[in-house]
């Protein structure tokens, strides 16, 4: 019986490019001054690219097996001390990792697999290019190839259900073939007869016979992807023009520190105590969760209507069903949750590719990477960071010269922080570059057309590079100068819920700070009521509601559209009037709730305040299309269904109808 090891593929790749990422974040890690490097960061990179060699060929991913043979080979060399490492070869391994990221992403969207012949060459041409210059001293017995073809024997012992994990013992034996001369022995002991037998299972051991020139961590490698299945024994017999006596010599693991034992028990523990689990079984989880949300507050609007003394064992029931129900509404909003990290890990390559582009020297320093955020938000928000790191590099640190001349560390220093703060999270973008030129957004805003005051707050400046078109840049380069990509950033955060704010001092530098909510899924809402329907306010934008006094209404062109509001005057907006909730029957308003989007109010008319809750957001664009002003919508206690105000969006529709009156 044939097994179908496809099945196998989705965990394959998500293993490999942990493990790509964890390559990567060695790598940068490494200091291209030092010729020796941290064994056990070394041992690490090395470990990840032997494991997606062997992945690859398992799965029978050729053309990424054979590119990363060469930079296992490499990597090889230098985990031996064989070469010592230098900037070039660091180079060259970030650009490897990206060409396996890119031959892996081919591989899982089933695609051609192409080799990156550039780089292919590139660690040929250093492999090749070794010297006396170039390598560290072998140790005295290291180097196994001088002794010639040597016989081996080699015992091997897979678990019975080693195929059905998607291994194929006979995959190894041919990778073995190619080693040398290859005898094999089946013990068939173990085998049970028909019809008892069960076909999926593998009870055969095997000793083999290899005569090779190779080592013996060569012929380890070929079982390095069942390493942990198997019982295997390597055992050196002697070389082809040794003396007769046997040089028997059972292969011994090479020794850890205790520190490398501890890091491999916990990560045993760690692998032991998570399973892997589609998101899209996650997010069905949440929407069936969400509807047992929905089904509770049914229940319990209902039980309203009882005789508490009569039903009093069903409504203790329900109370228990209601804290039940939020528990694991809580729990299961909890898989969702990501670290920080997740997004933070990105940036040490961003910034070092930046930062040697521009030839500026620049440090990162990460806070707060273990802080949660939802993943539809950490998915949405690597981009919008990626331009403002970008920016920070390119428009903010001085290059090294200008920093020493100015009594700088020649190295700047930008930042990355995140931590929780109420019901969002916080993210902060800060270097300690020249900061931003008041003059000079100031007067590339008027030449655009804008009218600002000169004495206008320093904040109301800053956040004119947030306008389409409005770049200071004094060149045009690939990084920035085009004046796009600030407001798109900003667009990008507000249709997270969030908003973002810029703070600057001269020669200091620029921080950029933004706040998101933690959580997509699940709404904290003020239900008000308009018309005949019920929508619902998010509430961290809700600033206060009052009774409006006609004293209070101010007219610009017509019917009243200010409402003064203690010294501020804020736009007003009627929901009914906007949403086509019926028509507006001439009466002066006499309630409404302001709120607040990017520090700019409105107030909202309304017909009554109706109460608080937390909702389920459910997407109105999958079985309708974006509305203005509409954020998505929710199901009531009473099965109506409610749509959610999106204020951000509400403001920027009113916006031309404020200033066209």
């Amino acid at each position: 019986m044939s097994l179908d090891i496809s099945q196998f593929h989705q965990t394959f790749f998500e293993e490999s490019f942990e493990g790509l990422d964890a390559m990567e974040s060695g790598l940068l890690g490494l200091d291209p001054q030092q010729a020796e490097a941290d064994p056990e960061v070394v041992n690490a990179i090395f470990r990840a690219a032997h494991s997606i060699k062997g992945g690859a060929g398992t799965f029978g991913f050729m053309e990424i097996g054979g590119f990363t043979h060469l930079l296992e080979t490499l990597l090889e060399e230098l985990r031996s001390r064989k070469r010592a490492w230098n900037a070039e070869i660091i180079d060259t391994l970030l650009k490897s990792v990206d060409s396996t990221r890119a031959m892996l992403g081919a591989a899982r969207a089933g695609e051609r697999v192409q080799v990156d012949e550039v780089i292919a060459r590139a660690l040929q041409d250093i492999l090749a290019g070794q010297s006396a210059a170039t390598q560290a001293p072998a140790e005295s017995g290291s180097d196994e190839a001088a002794l010639g073809p040597r016989l081996w024997t080699i015992r091997f012992a897979p678990e019975a259900d080693i195929a059905q994990q998607g291994n194929d013992p006979l995959r190894i034996l041919s990778s073995l073939a190619e080693l040398g001369r290859l005898e094999v022995e089946a013990d068939l002991s173990q085998l049970q007869a028909l019809p008892k037998h069960d076909a999926e299972t593998c009870p055969l051991r095997w000793t083999l016979r290899l005569e090779t020139s190779e080592s013996e961590a060569d012929i380890r490698e070929m079982f390095a992807w069942v390493d942990d299945v198997c019982e295997l024994e390597v055992v050196a017999e002697k070389p082809a023009a040794a003396s007769p006596e046997p040089a028997v010599a059972k292969a011994a693991p090479a020794a850890k520190t205790p520190r490398a034992e501890t890091a491999e028990k916990s990560a045993k523990r760690d692998t032991a105590s998570s399973i892997r689990v589609s998101v899209d079984k996650i997010d069905s989880l949440i929407n069936l969760v969400g509807e047992l949300v929905i089904t509770q507050a049914m229940l319990q609007q209902r039980a309203g209507e009882l005789d508490p003394v009569a039903h009093e064992s069903l409504l203790a029931g329900l109370g228990q069903l209601d804290r039940n129900t939020r528990h694991l509404q809580e729990a299961v909003m909890a898989t969702r949750m990501l670290p920080v990290d997740f997004v933070f890990s990105r940036f040490p390559r961003l910034v070092r590719d930046t930062a040697a582009q521009l030839g500026k020297s620049v440090r990162l320093i990460t806070e707060g990477e273990g802080a949660e955020l939802d993943k539809g938000v950490i998915e949405k928000i690597v981009d919008p960071l990626n331009h403002i790191v970008r920016n920070a590099i390119d428009h903010g640190v001085e290059s090294p010269a200008q920093r020493k001349a100015a009594g700088k560390d020649e190295t700047a220093t930008v930042r990355l922080a995140a931590w929780h703060q109420g019901g969002n999270i916080v993210i902060e973008v800060a270097d300690d570059g020249k900061g931003l030129s008041r003059d000079k957004i100031l007067a590339k805003a008027r030449a655009n057309g804008l009218t600002i005051a000169d004495n206008a707050p320093d904040a109301d400046v800053w956040n004119l590079i947030f306008m389409p078109g409005l770049s200071t840049a004094e060149a045009v380069t690939d990084l920035s100068g085009r004046g796009v990509g600030m407001d798109v950033v900003k667009k990008n955060i507000q249709s997270l819920g969030g908003a973002v704010e810029v703070s600057s001092a001269t020669g200091e530098g620029t921080r950029v700070t933004i706040r998101l909510p933690l959580t997509l899924a699940i709404l904290d809402g003020m239900t008000v009521r308009v018309g005949e329907e019920i929508m619902v306010l998010p509430l961290a934008a809700v600033v206060e509601s009052l009774q409006v006094e006609e004293a209070q209404l101010r007219s610009v062109g017509g019917a009243p559209n200010l409402l003064r509001v203690r010294e501020d005057f804020v736009p007003l907006v009627r929901l009914r009037d906007f949403f086509g909730y019926g028509e507006d029957d001439g009466r002066p308003p006499s309630l409404a709730v302001v709120v607040e989007d990017d520090r700019e109010k409105l107030a909202l008319v309304i017909d009554e305040l109706v109460g608080q809750q937390q909702v389920v957001v459910k997407n109105l664009e999958t079985h309708y299309r974006p509305v203005p002003g509409v954020a998505g919508a929710t199901i009531l206690g009473d099965g109506r269904v409610a749509l959610i105000v999106d204020v951000g969006g509400l403001r920027r529709a009113v916006s031309p109808r404020m200033q066209a009156a």
